[in-house]
Formats: C-alpha cells, structure tokens, sequence
C-alpha cells in the first residue's frame, strides 16, 4: 500500500518537472526571448487570462506569469496521467474520465490563477 503510494508520487512529481522543463524552456521561454518583436500575445494561457479576466497588459509581468502557467500546466497534465494510470476500467472509460479532468481542472486552476491576479491589481482601471 505505501510502496504503491510513493511510486505514485514519484510519477506524478517526475512527469511534472519534465512536462515543466518542455513548456517553460522550450515554448515559454523561446516566445519571450526569441522573438525580434517582442510578440508577448503568442502564449495563449497569458492572453486567455487578460481577455477573461480584463488585465491590464502594460501591468502584466510576462516572465512571472509564464512561469505559473508553465507550473499549472505541469500540475494538470500530471495529475490527470497519474488519476488516468490507477483507474482499472476499460480505456474508454479512462478517455472520458481524463478528458473530464482535464478540463474541469483547467478552467479552475485558471481561474482561481486570473483571481488571484485580479486581486494583485492588474486588472484594468475602467472595468
């Protein structure tokens, strides 16, 4: 029982750094250093969060930010594999499971993520 529990753990914090590591240094980082525009609208978390929740762009810290989503990103997809890998059901079963999930835990942690910046005071001064 302990030794499935810490095997456990152990995928889910292993596949978090690496699925960290793939967006934040490989996506995240080229979006905000490789570009001769200085494009910051090309990471769809960031600019999913200042058309929901009405943030203020001059405001936004881009690194910072780009760094959570990068965290709840690693957070979600893990935790959804690791839910998915211990369900003993059909593959079907464990399709719909993951992708109800998968979705239901995207739109909390981000939006519990776009309150919390809300709350930080990047939200615009006319709305």
């Amino acid at each position: 029982m302990i030794k499935t529990i810490l095997i456990n753990v152990l995928f889910f914090l292993l596949l978090m750094i690496i699925i960290f590591i793939v967006d934040y240094v490989f996506v995240m980082k080229r979006k905000l250093k490789g570009t001769k525009k200085k494009n910051k609208d090309d990471i769809m978390e960031i600019s999913y969060l200042i058309g929901k929740f009405k943030l203020d762009k001059s405001k936004v810290l881009y690194k910072p930010v780009a760094l959570w989503c990068a965290l709840l990103n690693g957070f979600i997809i893990s935790f959804v594999s690791t839910v998915i890998c211990n369900i003993k059901l059909h593959l079907m079963w464990q399709l719909l499971i993951g992708f109800v999930l998968l979705f239901a835990l995207i739109y909390s942690v981000y939006e519990i993520y776009g309150r919390h910046l809300v709350k930080k005071g990047w939200k615009k001064k006319n709305e």
